[in-house]
């Protein structure tokens, strides 16, 4: 019944397809009633909680298709695509997503810990990205938050206190502590990922990386790649050129998409864009319209 009294809220405040900020920081409610492929998407910290419908994530050749059944737990900056192939009138996309708070969730994991909860190995082999099922603690969490509606007293006085309590519910969930290893204080290679994708433009060196993280280049590599399932070089390349894939389909020139994400050549990022997606950057930006933009 939960979740379709978020629905019934959703509707009620989006009558047309989009995206939406509820006043609460980093939570945001969207629609789609059109089916959009996927296309290059980076997925900055986040939860993606479907409610009707369904939506598709690829992460280096993996892909992740999930609904109202389970949420969608992303601890990490990550390239990946992203689409709502299945959406259409008759079967519409509802959903909420929740950007993950560095602070906050690192402040909750530690407190956590301080309280007796500690983490234990993540099993299975999820890399990056991590469906959960639903419980009744981030059923009934969620309901609270979408329920503070558009009222800017109700949202300044609760609006971080509900926020607080989902962000527990889904680090006591089933991605709990898939999602509170990467927001441990001591985690270097997500504070590793977290540098690159501040500072695409900026020159990075794998060797730098491994030092900042205090490990040998050797460590850092097999460390990086179970957690992406990339290694690093694949990694930055991914997330500079789907950042640049965005930038175009949003219109900005294809030298300023190089650019901006540190490609000094125009030759070697028209060679690597066409290598990663089939067309040269002007011809994809062409065929291209930037989707709604559910995280």
């Amino acid at each position: 019944m939960s979740k379709l009294q978020i629905r019934q809220l959703i509707e009620a405040r989006m009558p047309v397809d989009g995206m939406i900020d509820t006043g609460i920081a980093g939570v945001k409610l969207f629609r789609a009633t059109e089916a959009v492929p996927c296309v290059p998407a980076v997925y900055e910290p986040c939860v993606i909680a479907i409610v009707s419908g369904g939506k598709e994530t690829v992460l280096d050749g993996k892909r992740y298709v999930y609904d109202s059944s389970e949420y969608m737990c992303c601890p990490m900056s990550m390239p990946v695509e992203a689409g709502t192939p299945a959406a259409s009138a008759e079967t519409p996309l509802y959903g909420v997503y929740i950007a993950l708070d560095q602070r906050l969730m690192t402040q909750i994991t530690i407190e956590m810990d301080a309280a007796g909860d500690n983490m234990h190995p993540v099993e299975g082999s999820a890399r990056g990205i991590r469906l959960a099922r639903w419980d009744d603690r981030f059923l009934e969490s969620l309901l609270r938050l979408v329920q503070l509606g558009t009222k800017e007293p109700d949202v300044a006085v609760l609006g971080e206190a509900r926020l607080r309590e989902l962000y527990y519910a889904i680090l006591t969930g089933e991605a709990g502590q898939f999602a509170r290893q990467a927001f441990a204080p001591g985690n270097a290679i997500a504070r590793a990922i977290s540098d690159v994708s501040s500072q695409l433009a900026e020159p990075v060196s794998v060797d730098n990386m491994a030092a900042r993280a205090g490990m040998s280049r050797a460590v850092f590599y097999r460390r990086f790649k179970q957690a992406t399932a990339m290694t690093p070089t694949q990694f930055i390349k991914a997330m500079r050129l789907n950042n640049a894939a965005m930038k175009i389909a949003s219109g900005v020139t294809v030298s300023e998409a190089a650019q901006d994400v540190g490609y000094v050549s125009a030759s070697q990022f028209s060679r690597e864009f066409k290598r990663l997606y089939g067309q040269s950057p002007r011809q994809w930006g062409e065929a291209q319209a930037l989707p709604m933009a559910l995280g």
